[in-house]
């Protein structure tokens, strides 16, 4: 007999542009690629961990795109799709269109602690049991439940106003240890099958933190609200994260905690990255097999530095169909003439990063850049170098990032 097969993916940011590039085509693509994948690997269940749009309020296009392609994925309620919100997203938008969604198999989280009433579909898949932040299922053909703890996005704030905790940080460990610990006890035996839906910083503790993509607003500062693993309850046999762009396990104890990662390169930190869903199979009290099938949707992100112009047209020539940061080394800044023949050559340059061997031609300037539409950090990268005469390291960079999400937030409530 074979077990349950989950596809397990994350962080679709549907709406999502490239500085000003439009790849709405790219996402409808993937979003076609992902259903076409669930149903050749025949999945019972599919699990979306977050970060759904890149917007609290994301254009109709994404919205209409996320509803068509968990529609397609629940096969008009005859697989289970579970979806919460990441970071990015509103909780309100996310649980919004849950009645209807129910009915056709889509079950929705946005707040942390939502409780789900009973449902069955025409298609055979019901919600038996909910509970806050749980739910148990019964899929066609399977006379075991899976049972699903549910996470979305919850930070040390969140869980303060849910537990009264004095300590914010610290309070969201505490909160979900207990809450986990306590969900599993009640629900989750071994005569199911566990999983751990979160969109989470998720940590080994005590190892090194896993990057975050160079343009996702950090969750948190310095790791104040890092979730460690060993919170994770013995019970569970798979924990579905999101969050991380890049694909990875984050521990194997007490089971594997993976992010599937985004099915886009959505920044130019993930470029030349390869994208993936995760496969699990999955049977009550036993390990869960983990696979992993690689995403070839969209144009890569490549990141190239040349020696001159003629060189850079030559390689841009004959990579027709990417997105490029292109840094090209001359003596003197780059013309207006040069930097037209560039763009003429290639319809995906993003950004254009001269590097000017005559350091006494820039001064205290950083004229060099010429697109100013650049990703801001290559911008601050490349002003450092100016100012410094070295490459900013990677703790320089971390707290600009987080100077540049503090601040963005800020102007955003402002207005």
């Amino acid at each position: 007999n074979r077990g349950m097969r989950i596809l397990h993916t994350s962080d679709w940011h549907l709406g999502k542009r490239l500085n000003d590039r439009e790849r709405a085509g790219e996402q409808v693509a993937v979003m076609d690629e992902i259903v076409r994948v669930a149903d050749e690997e025949a999945v019972d269940a599919v699990i979306v961990a977050g970060d759904l749009f890149d917007t609290f309020n994301p254009p109709v296009e994404a919205i209409e795109l996320l509803y068509r392609t968990l529609h397609r994925l629940a096969r008009g309620g005859q697989r289970l799709v579970v979806a919460i919100a990441g970071n990015h997203d509103s909780p309100d938008r996310v649980d919004s269109p849950d009645v209807l969604a129910r009915e056709s198999g889509i079950f929705f989280a946005g707040n942390p602690m939502i409780v789900s009433r009973e449902t069955r579909t025409e298609g055979g898949v019901m919600l038996v049991r909910s509970d806050e932040g749980f739910a148990e299922f019964r899929l066609p053909g399977f006379d075991y439940p899976l049972r699903v703890l549910l996470t979305p996005y919850t930070n040390g704030q969140r869980a303060k106003r849910y537990m009264g905790a004095e300590d914010a940080d610290e309070g969201l460990r505490v909160f979900l240890r207990d809450h986990w610990a306590g969900v599993a006890d009640k629900y989750c035996d071994t005569e199911g099958v566990n999983l751990l839906v979160a969109h989470l910083f998720m940590a080994r503790e005590g190892g090194e933190l896993p990057e975050e993509p160079e343009d996702e607003r950090p969750i948190n500062i310095g790791g104040a609200d890092a979730v460690y693993t060993s919170l994770i309850p013995p019970a569970m046999q798979y924990a579905a994260l999101g969050h991380l762009h890049r694909w990875q396990t984050v521990d194997m104890e007490p089971c594997p905690a993976v992010y599937s990662g985004s099915p886009l390169s959505y920044s130019f930190s993930e470029a030349e990255q390869d994208k993936y869903v995760t496969l699990v199979n999955l049977e009550p009290g036993g390990p869960a097999c983990v696979t992993k099938r690689r995403l070839t949707s969209g144009r890569p992100l490549v990141r190239r530095r040349f020696e001159g112009v003629e060189a850079a047209l030559q390689w841009l020539a004959e990579h027709p169909d990417t997105w490029v940061e292109l840094t090209v080394a001359t003596d003197t800044f780059l013309t207006a003439q040069e930097v037209k023949s560039l763009h003429a050559a290639h319809d995906g340059i993003v950004c254009i990063i001269p590097d000017v061997r005559d350091a006494s031609l820039v001064n205290d300037r950083v004229a060099s850049i010429h697109d100013l539409r650049s990703d801001v950090n290559a911008l601050f990268a490349e002003y450092f170098r100016q100012r410094k005469g070295q490459e900013p390291n990677e703790e320089i960079m971390s707290l600009f990032r987080e100077a540049l999400s503090i601040d963005g937030g800020s102007r955003k409530s402002d207005s």
